[in-house]
């Protein structure tokens, strides 16, 4: 059903019945030797391993100290920092379950997520301590706040120089219980709690030690949010697991931002979205103005990557875009890499020991070549435990042992795999189903283009007339003209039905805290 794999690596997927996700990672700063070496740096900072599991051990002390116990859920609500991965692992360690949202959300949303978890106590940063300053009668065990205490919180730089010197113990945890939730943004109503247990580090480490073994001296970096799985996992988990070091940038991740991380940080494999590797090569002279020799591999995941910029990166930074796929619910479990060749486009084959299948709407398996429903068997060590204090959203998504995705894929004939869009953004015109993500592939081939979105218009004629707003490179070149010459050029791409009959130029798409475009703000 999944075509063909390679063989896993070397102890893949050995999942201990006891497993503490803190109490591994620390395990392995010793048992490996590695203490000495950098866990992470950033602008004006590092740490090393060794420092960094001291501080984790002072924090777990002091948290412990403060009334946070097992099985207590805390809000975690921090920017990408050193205190961020310092905090949830010492948490984890206490077997405390930290609650991970977006430091960008604003006060209704961070309530909802207050009552939803049931948080008694939040760890946070001066800078975006504000909103929760406002709920604090919602947190009895109290705020902790990093980087200076605002009146009311408690300082967590006090927590550690206070600590005792003995070795915190670690919680007696299972495999299978719930380490920490994940928000989601949001995006298409309340954020769900995604519970994952410990078991996900093993998914982690079995997902990329498949796809890109490490090397010594790697130095690894993702653009998202820590509080997203996939930029934890990436930024986070992976170095910290296997003993290279953490790139971190506490700034907006711009492109002239990310540009000047990897310079500056000499970062070997990145971790982003479609839309970073566009923005970075919408910069004049880009593969000129920034060093970016050190970079071995870059990954893509979240949206598609079209072929055309896959080449353009290529030739121009000279290094290829691994596409992965993932979803917050699990870990990566299809994915490209230099194991095997790359398809532009592609989100590649299944991870060993994952089952995919794409179905119609029958539930009956498609022959390849054909759009379906794409699913995932449950079978990963990452899939998660299931939504917080909701069965049945998650009897929703888990039939029989299979993840259904919400996206609609199709598989070549080499076993690889390929997305064709979201169930939900397909549409009809002229009673003809209609895929977005096609279209906007043909339209960023442009030229002019750097961002598209293609969304229904409602037409008592034809049911929906096929709207396509877009971003030009350079605002500049649009003309009075320019619509009629992509529709001709589209025309060359797609079948002539496919072809957007209005396309609007904006100078920026709406978009989710984590980058993607909201397109139901963009539907009449």
């Amino acid at each position: 059903m999944t075509g063909p794999q390679p063989s896993p690596p070397p102890g893949y997927r050995e999942i201990p019945k006891r497993l503490n996700i803190a109490g591994e990672l620390i395990d392995r700063i010793g048992e490996r030797s590695f203490g000495s070496r950098l866990a992470f740096v950033w602008d004006g900072g590092e740490l090393t391993f060794d420092q960094f599991a001291g501080r984790i051990n002072c924090l777990a002390h002091g948290f412990a100290a403060n009334g946070i116990e097992r099985e207590m859920p805390v809000l975690v609500r921090m920017h990408n920092c050193h205190e961020f991965a310092e905090t949830l692992l010492a948490l984890i360690k206490i077997g405390a379950l930290p609650v991970l949202q977006n430091s960008q959300l604003g006060e209704e949303e961070i309530a909802h997520v207050l009552e939803h978890s049931g948080a008694r106590a939040a760890v946070t940063l001066r800078s975006v301590a504000e909103p929760l300053l406002n709920l604090s009668g919602e947190l009895p065990a109290g705020i902790f706040a990093a980087r200076g205490a605002p009146a009311g919180t408690e300082p967590v730089e006090n927590l550690i120089d206070n600590a005792p010197g003995d070795v915190f113990p670690c919680a007696d945890t299972a495999a299978n219980d719930p380490a920490f939730f994940v928000y989601t943004s949001g995006t298409t109503g309340r954020p769900k709690g995604i519970v994952h247990a410990h078991r996900w580090l093993i998914a982690l480490g079995d997902a990329n030690r498949y796809r890109l073994p490490t090397l010594p001296g790697d130095r690894v970096y993702a653009t998202g949010e820590w509080s997203f799985i996939s930029a934890l996992g990436h930024n986070v988990m992976f170095p910290l697991r296997n003993g290279v070091t953490g790139v971190i940038l506490e700034d907006r991740a711009s492109p002239e931002n990310v540009l000047q991380t990897v310079q500056n940080h000499k970062v070997t494999v990145m971790y982003s979205v479609a839309t970073v590797y566009r923005r970075m090569l919408a910069i004049d002279d880009v593969e000129s103005r920034y060093d970016l020799v050190s970079l071995r591999g870059c990954n893509a995941t979240g949206e598609a990557l079209e072929a055309a910029t896959w080449r353009e990166f290529k030739k121009r930074i000279g290094c290829e875009i691994w596409e992965h796929y993932g979803v917050s619910e699990m870990q990566m479990v299809l994915g490209q890499g230099p194991l095997r060749p790359v398809r532009p486009g592609s989100i590649g084959m299944p991870v060993p020991g994952t089952e995919v299948a794409v179905l119609d709407d029958g539930y009956n398996e498609l022959p390849d070549g054909e759009v379906g429903h794409f699913l995932i068997r449950a079978d990963n060590p990452g899939f998660f435990l299931g939504y917080h204090k909701d069965p049945g959203k998650t009897a929703e998504v888990v039939h029989d042992g299979w993840y259904h995705t919400g996206d609609l894929a199709w598989r070549d004939e080499d076993g690889y795999f390929w997305i064709a869009g979201r169930v939900d953004d397909c549409f009809k015109s002229r009673g003809i189903f209609i895929s977005p993500l096609e279209i906007e592939n043909a339209l960023r081939q442009h030229d002019e283009v750097a961002e598209a979105c293609v969304v229904p218009l409602a037409d008592a004629e034809i049911g929906n007339r096929i709207r396509a707003i877009v971003v030009l490179r350079d605002a500049s070149t649009c003309t009075a003209t320019l619509a009629d010459e992509m529709r001709a050029a589209l025309k060359q791409r797609i079948a002539p039905y496919k072809v957007p009959q209005i396309i609007e130029f904006t100078d920026a798409l709406p978009k989710s805290p984590v980058g993607k475009v909201l397109r139901k703000a963009l539907i009449d």
